[in-house]
């Protein structure tokens, strides 16, 4: 009966992890897929060592209990070479597999780098300009002069590059299922390489505190065809507010879990001015997209 119940009673705990969805093992992008199998590989290698100790935490108490005669008591024994080579050679042996995976992906997966497993490589790449405030997003198409607030839409197997700033405390973007994380700093940009390989709706989030709102910096990354991306751009072209000084006002005021804005008639400089008004003058300095030396429409790019 005793055991009965252990086992409802670590059922019932369980239960509530049937509503957690694991974004890291569940990928739709090119990056989300490579780092899930840097972590499983990762995480089968040092099963290795840690699958053997704990079998061994059970077999040596049971074997070695005091009811059991057979067990051979050896007060004088200290030391095995045998055993000593075996604990010291396979950990070392897997550290610097561990070692040179991370090495290589982590050059691989360096999000300033365009994306080195493409598989559409000549499909165009999509700029886009990201600008965390108190506490939103903001994302700006410089090709295409628009901009939306707490949403963001791209086009299925096409590359994107993000360029990342802040303006206000530090922050962090993540798209699990798509990409890893990236600062966002004010007075500076980072940059943010993803590619999308299935049409769907993925969440999106800070993953740096940033104060009171920090829990609503959420936004849905929709992913879709060609056809709709052009026609979701035509009609944010005709979106009734203007990115304007004052509209930008209104938007770095502190508030939490705004709903999705879109705007229409984004200058060509904006996000480099938001950049650099935290540098001083800057005489020529051009940041974002246009500012960018090494980008160019076709994902060949092979530049940072």
């Amino acid at each position: 009966m005793r055991c009965f119940f252990r086992a409802f009673l670590l059922v019932c705990l369980a239960l509530p992890l049937i509503s957690c969805h694991f974004a890291i093992l569940d990928p739709k992008g090119v990056i989300a897929e490579t780092e899930k199998h840097v972590f499983l590989e990762s995480v089968f290698l040092m099963l290795i060592v840690v699958i053997p100790v704990i079998i061994l935490s059970f077999i040596v108490p049971w074997r070695y209990r005091a009811k059991n005669t057979k067990a051979v008591y050896k007060p004088e024994w200290s030391n095995s070479h045998l055993l000593e080579f075996i604990w010291w050679a396979i950990p070392c042996v897997i550290i610097a597999v561990l070692a040179t995976i991370t090495w290589i992906e982590t050059h691989r997966l360096d999000p300033y780098r365009p994306l080195y497993n493409n598989p559409a490589p000549d499909a165009a790449v999509i700029p886009i300009e990201a600008i965390a405030l108190n506490w939103k997003w903001l994302f700006i198409y410089p090709q295409e002069h628009v901009a939306s607030l707490n949403t963001l839409t791209i086009p299925v197997n096409h590359p994107i590059r993000f360029y990342i700033t802040s303006d206000g405390p530090m922050n962090s973007l993540e798209i699990p299922q798509l990409a890893g994380q990236i600062y966002a700093m004010g007075g500076m940009q980072t940059k943010l390489n993803l590619l999308a390989t299935e049409q769907g709706i993925y969440r999106g989030l800070s993953t740096n505190l940033s104060g009171d709102g920090f829990s609503g910096m959420y936004f849905n990354v929709n992913v879709v065809s060609d056809k709709d991306y052009a026609q979701w751009v035509r009609a944010l072209k005709q979106a009734p507010k203007h990115l304007s000084e004052k509209t930008y006002q209104a938007l770095l005021v502190p508030s939490a879990n705004n709903p999705p804005e879109y705007f229409s008639q984004v200058s060509d400089d904006f996000f480099s001015e938001m950049v650099i008004k935290y540098m001083g003058p800057m005489p020529g300095m051009v940041l974002g997209y246009r500012g960018d030396p090494n980008f160019t429409s076709s994902s060949k790019n092979t530049g940072n």
